[in-house]
């Protein structure tokens, strides 16, 4: 049931594309009127980049929630992990559909993780991340490559996501040990999130994509004071 309700979120996510990305593009004719061109951004355009990169950030997302699910019998901790891959899996699919849209490619050959936020005068994942609790963001994974910009690690391909070694971990606790280390894990992997949407609502020029970066930055900012809380109710934190 959980597989067949994350693949319809998919589905509806890819009407919904469509139509987010006619809405941007009817640049307020009539109605009856021939819609306007749709406006492509190029392959190495941060609105291709974001697209890319956080369709990745997310599906990694999805996975962690559906290994805690079989790994724990707490509640509220499957009901979190499930409302967290059914979103994540419906904002993936509308990252992908607008690549498709746009007809640029899901992979960029040669290009690395997160060019997008320094080749277009972002931040990168160190700016002044103000009150979203980013500070920490240089000790995730290997950060701290030329200009500052995130090395991949383990399987780490961006900021916040885990490594092939903590999902190994994951896979193999269970009970309250599994609780803790999918909501440290997935702490991580939002703030990391959180870093490259407004990135997006920064650099991004599709407005449907902006909006969805903002409302990424919102809500996973809400998760996060979640996640603290069920952490402190198990007796843990937020790793540092």
């Amino acid at each position: 049931m959980a597989g067949s309700a994350v693949a319809l979120a998919l589905l509806l996510a890819g009407v919904a594309t469509v139509a987010s990305a006619r809405d941007d593009t009817a640049d307020g004719k009539q109605p009856g009127a021939a819609p306007a061109a749709v406006r492509v951004p190029g392959p190495d355009s941060a609105d291709a980049g974001f697209a890319r990169d956080m369709a990745v950030h997310h599906q990694q997302a999805v996975e962690m929630s559906f290994i805690v699910r079989d790994r724990t019998q707490d509640e509220e901790v499957r009901r979190f992990a499930y409302d967290i891959a059914n979103t994540q899996a419906n904002q993936r699919g509308m990252l992908l559909g607008w690549l498709d849209l746009w007809e640029l490619p899901k992979v960029a050959a040669g290009q690395e993780p997160m060019a997008w936020m320094t080749a277009h005068g972002g931040h990168g994942t160190h700016g002044d991340h103000g009150t979203d609790g980013m500070d920490g963001m240089d000790g995730m994974g290997d950060a701290g490559g030329p200009d500052g910009a995130f090395t991949a690690h383990d399987g780490a391909l961006m900021p916040g996501m885990a490594t092939r070694t903590e999902l190994e971990r994951l896979r193999k606790a269970s009970g309250k040990q599994a609780e803790i280390l999918f909501l440290q894990l997935m702490t991580d992997h939002h703030k990391g999130g959180v870093a490259m949407a407004r990135g997006c609502t920064e650099l991004c020029t599709v407005k449907a994509e902006k909006r969805l970066a903002q409302g990424m930055v919102e809500a996973q900012r809400s998760e996060l004071d979640a996640m603290a809380k069920m952490l402190a109710a198990r007796g843990a934190k937020p790793r540092s």
